[in-house]
């Protein structure tokens, strides 16, 4: 019955301690929230959230971001089982030999040799009095959080530079077919100059300036080509699939993509959802209850401890009833003297302190400097884009009134031809301008934390 008590003892120690819930389990549902498609969706362009899709697949850099978060969802774990009991086994067989007499009173034992067996359980607990431990596990909860950002900042600027290319790639495919046009024109002008060169009407200086332009306009078109390439590449690489050849690479005609309104302004609070921001304050948070585990690692600790197992001297009586043996205790633990190094720890950790304040109060300016310029660099592309759209139907309207002059008889065909490269080089600012538009509506989309700028002022 007293063993019985005993084990009963160390059972009820066990199970009633105070336990707090390491919440670390894994949820990729939050990924999915990360890759935000109802966003990308209002580009209208299907191919691009397909790219999407694939990237969120296939990516090395959001593997590697969702491997660090696993990581520190274990390390979580680990550092919540300190505010567990740790119970073990460690037994202990030898043979004594002993070789001088002992006495014990009026009683001598003389030389003898004995075997023992010791099989015991251990138990030992650490009473978080100070609450010590259970700070450790919350500042790791803090860590992990801020790894969880970093995974977030991941996706935010994955999915930025894939829709990014993407539209690069299109604009491309648009820029090369326009150069195309231009250097099969410009061909034509040039065989027509050295038709009117070789009947004497025209210099020689005016045939040299049109084979120039050709030289130009090839070149040109070769950096196209060269560029292409290179952005097909790299767009393999974001998304995580071998490069493939860029006739049978998925793309949309530039006519489809959809331009996306600016804001008249963007509050200032979207920096909250920033993931630099959210993990600046996460990484203040978790270094202010850093120094209160290090302040509180100046007090005493209390250590319960308990044993419970078998005991004797013949292997064929280890479980018998006189064999069992217990014991119940606790320990006070205090560091008298350490040389200084907690009170150093200290001291550390509060200038950490005072840096996380600073790195947080950078990270605010940052944000709100990104935000600003990315809106401005927007505006200015939005009013470039404007003009450029302005210039082109301009040259429409020129052109369609030289070709009415050239049905008539009042226009050549070579100054119709040289009006048709006017109008292409208004179109290629025109295409030029339009992507950049697009590509800047995506900066922003990065510099607010990912979300639909259109519709933050609302929220806030």
């Amino acid at each position: 019955m007293k063993n019985l008590k005993i084990i009963l003892t160390l059972f009820i120690l066990l199970c009633n301690l105070t336990v707090v819930q390491a919440k670390t389990k894994p949820d990729d549902d939050y990924r999915i929230e990360y890759l935000n498609l109802g966003w990308w969706q209002k580009y209208n362009d299907p191919v691009l959230t397909d790219y999407l899709t694939t990237a969120y697949k296939n990516n090395q850099d959001l593997k590697i971001a969702a491997i660090n978060v696993k990581q520190s969802e274990q390390i979580v774990k680990e550092a919540f089982a300190s505010q567990l009991p740790q119970l073990g086994f460690q037994g202990d067989v030898f043979r004594d030999f002993s070789s001088s007499t002992v006495r014990f009173g009026d009683v001598v034992i003389p030389d003898y040799k004995q075997s023992n067996f010791f099989l015991p359980l251990t138990m030992s607990y650490e009473v978080d009095i100070w609450g010590e431990n259970y700070l450790k596990t919350k500042s790791y909860k803090k860590q992990l959080e801020m790894v969880k950002q970093n995974e977030r900042a991941a996706y935010i600027a994955l999915t930025s530079a894939v829709a990014a290319e993407y539209f690069n790639l299109v604009k491309l495919d648009k820029l090369i077919k326009n150069q195309e046009e231009l250097v099969k024109l410009q061909s034509e002008i040039v065989r027509f100059e050295e038709i009117k060169y070789k009947n004497g009407l025209c210099p020689v200086m005016e045939l040299m300036d049109e084979k120039q332009l050709l030289t130009q306009l090839q070149e040109e078109l070769n950096v196209y080509i060269d560029k292409r390439i290179i952005v097909g590449r790299e767009l393999g690489v974001l998304t995580g699939e071998r490069e493939k050849d860029q006739s049978v690479m998925q793309r949309s005609d530039y006519s489809v993509l959809t331009l996306i309104p600016l804001p008249e302004n963007i509050n200032a609070e979207v920096i909250q959802y920033r993931p630099d921001y959210l993990k600046a304050e996460d990484y203040l948070q978790k270094i202010g209850i850093d120094v209160k585990v290090a302040r509180r690692d100046f007090l005493p600790k209390i250590v319960l401890y308990g044993q419970a197992g078998f005991n004797a001297y013949n292997l064929a009586n280890v479980f018998g009833s006189h064999t069992f043996k217990s014991a119940l205790g606790f320990m006070p633990v205090v560091d008298l003297f350490t040389g200084g190094a907690k009170m150093a720890h200290l001291k550390y950790t509060k200038l950490e302190l005072e840096k996380a304040q600073q790195v947080y109060e950078k990270t605010i300016l940052t944000s709100i400097q990104e935000v600003n310029n990315s809106l401005g660099g927007a505006i200015t592309r939005d009013l470039n884009y404007k003009e450029s759209v302005k210039r082109y139907n301009l040259e429409k309207d020129k052109f369609v009134l030289a070709d009415k002059k050239y049905n008539i008889g009042a226009k050549s065909k070579l100054e119709r031809m040289k009006d048709r490269e006017k109008l292409l080089v208004a179109e290629k600012d025109e295409v030029n301008s339009r992507v950049n538009y697009l590509i800047s509506t995506v900066n922003i989309y990065k510099a607010v934390g990912g979300k639909d700028y259109t519709t933050l002022n609302d929220n806030l």
